[in-house]
């Protein structure tokens, strides 16, 4: 495919054929990756990999100036139960 690097406002850009997407699994607002090497330019998809999380690893996280405290959420309301 041809197409022609354009002026969108302040940026640059390319236009992709609807097709050109279609084939690179991409629609718009899907997150690529740019690269240049060696004056080639290469536009890849990012695939987000979903992990399992480790609470061990989660908690670390936590910062160590970081306290809990109760939430006064008000009187009950409805048939809830405390």
């Amino acid at each position: 495919m041809y197409t022609k690097i354009q002026k969108w406002g302040n940026s640059q850009g390319l236009r992709l054929a609807k097709n050109v997407l279609k084939d690179a699994r991409l629609e718009v607002g899907s997150e690529v990756n740019v690269t240049v090497r060696d004056g080639i330019i290469t536009i890849m998809p990012i695939r987000k990999i979903r992990k399992r999380y480790c609470l061990d690893d989660l908690v670390a996280q936590i910062p160590e100036d970081y306290y809990t405290s109760e939430v006064n959420w008000g009187k009950p309301v409805g048939k809830e139960v405390w």
